[in-house]
């Protein structure tokens, strides 16, 4: 029987949980947490008085800034990154540099110069890096790709793609740290960045040429002053209004309240921001034209301000074309007090959809030419991200298997999904197409340049 690996993970927070719940758990074989991280002590000390509950063993702290010394000291194998999005590249380089493999939440870095920094530590260590994007591993987003590689729509001509983040989970952009975009390179490259993976991937392409459109037009203060809402008070717990559909209280939440709330005093950092102030520069609306290189484009939109949630897809060929619908959440209702209703994620897709009146579930249908449209049975998988976050922790910790799919994502899958974000906010300030292969990408350059990428066969 082999050991288990030797894990550090740097960030504690609310991302961090799945993580710890896989060590703690369906891999406590697989990996050994044996160090962590966070610049806000409380965070740990927190999330170690859980484990102590639950009779396990507390790992070593250490100050994120020792990182790649810690790595040495303790034979970390792995590097789990869960820190926020403006320190991923600083900690994947001192993961590798200390000599450990890393593993980084999407995206993998904010702008170009994360990413030459991080290639050039690739090239000088010799290490991997692998970036979690979930969505992949979701069944409707296989069944998808399948399709593609079998062949079912022949070579693909255009791709229609458009997100709708409700006012709960599109909200919370604009109450926490990704409301600058230094920090989060905005929701083209923070949350965008999952949806241009999985449209690189289903296409086996490259991004050539990125056109973008967008703002900020319902969240911040000007908006709300140009709709005439009344005076809002600074944050969601400690000052909400009554019936403030928009205030988070994070006192009502376990998790939130015990890794923000309670330990705010260490480092000030505010968890529950109003979405309507002064201080937002990401935007809420945004709609780009991607050109691939293999000669398709895509329309893709973003909404951060829908009364429902989900994503719909639809992928034309020169033998038909393939539909993908997805509910994730119906409705966002509201109780007596006006503040909304959290509806159970494990109430069945029927029950919910009595509730909001839009059922909740995912529908494939393609439909060739001169032919009868056929819906594609997908199989409903319970957990996150559409039944993918277990399916992405079996790949992680266990190994890949036979996977003719490529579900598994490198960091040079990681670059070719943020490119398509970081040439989108070039293009918002210039208001110009922007060559993605222009962008300076340093060593990850060739990511880019299909006269240096194999495309499968399948597709």
């Amino acid at each position: 029987m082999t050991r288990p690996t030797r894990y550090a993970l740097v960030g504690t927070g609310a991302r961090a949980q799945m993580y710890l719940g896989a060590f703690a758990g369906a891999h406590a074989a697989d990996g050994q947490l044996v160090a962590w991280a966070d610049p806000n002590p409380g965070r740990v000390d927190w999330n170690a008085r859980r484990l102590a509950a639950a009779g396990l063993e507390v790992p070593e702290s250490f100050d994120p800034a020792e990182l790649d010394a810690t790595v040495r000291r303790l034979g970390i194998e792995r590097v789990i990154v869960t820190a926020p999005d403006f320190a991923h590249a600083d900690l994947v380089v001192a993961a590798l540099e200390g000599g450990a493999d890393a593993v980084v939440e999407k995206p993998l870095t904010t702008d170009t110069d994360g990413v030459r920094r991080i290639a050039d530590a690739v090239q000088r260590t010799g290490r991997s890096v692998v970036v979690t994007f979930n969505y992949r591993y979701a069944p409707r987003n296989t069944a998808l790709k399948q399709l593609i590689a079998d062949g079912e729509l022949g070579e693909i001509t255009s791709v229609h793609f458009e997100w709708l983040l409700d006012t709960s989970h599109g909200a919370d952009y604009f109450r926490r740290w990704h409301r600058r975009k230094e920090n989060s390179g905005g929701l083209l490259v923070h949350k965008s960045s999952h949806h241009f993976d999985l449209v690189n991937w289903w296409l086996d392409d490259l991004p050539e040429r990125v056109f973008a459109s967008g703002g900020l037009r319902f969240y911040g203060a000007r908006n709300a002053a140009q709709r005439g809402m009344p005076p809002r008070t600074a944050r969601g717990t400690a000052d909400a209004a009554t019936g403030d559909p928009f205030a988070l209280d994070l006192r009502e939440h376990e998790v939130l309240r015990g890794l923000y709330y309670e330990q705010e005093h260490h480092d000030g950092y505010l968890r529950d921001r109003d979405v309507f102030d002064e201080g937002i520069t990401i935007e809420d609306n945004l709609s780009l034209v991607v050109d691939y290189a293999r000669g398709a484009s895509m329309t893709y939109s973003l909404n951060a301000h829908s009364p429902w949630e989900g994503y719909t897809v639809a992928v034309n060929g020169t033998k038909g074309r393939a539909e993908l619908s997805v509910v994730e959440r119906g409705a966002l209702l509201l109780d007596a007090s006006g503040r909304p209703v959290v509806i159970d994620p494990s109430a069945r897709p029927e029950d919910v959809a009595d509730e909001t009146g839009r059922p909740v579930g995912e529908r494939l249908v393609v439909q060739r030419h001169f032919g009868a449209a056929r819906e594609v049975p997908v199989p409903h998988v319970a957990g996150g991200h559409g039944g993918a976050d277990d399916a992405l922790l079996r790949d992680l910790f266990a190994g890949p298997g036979a996977d003719p799919l490529g579900h598994a994502a490198s960091w040079l899958d990681g670059v070719r999904a943020m490119a398509v974000g970081v040439a989108g906010n070039t293009s918002l300030v210039s208001g110009l197409p922007v060559r993605v292969r222009d962008l300076d990408f340093g060593a990850a350059r060739d990511a880019l340049d299909p006269a240096a990428v194999t495309f499968s066969a399948a597709s």
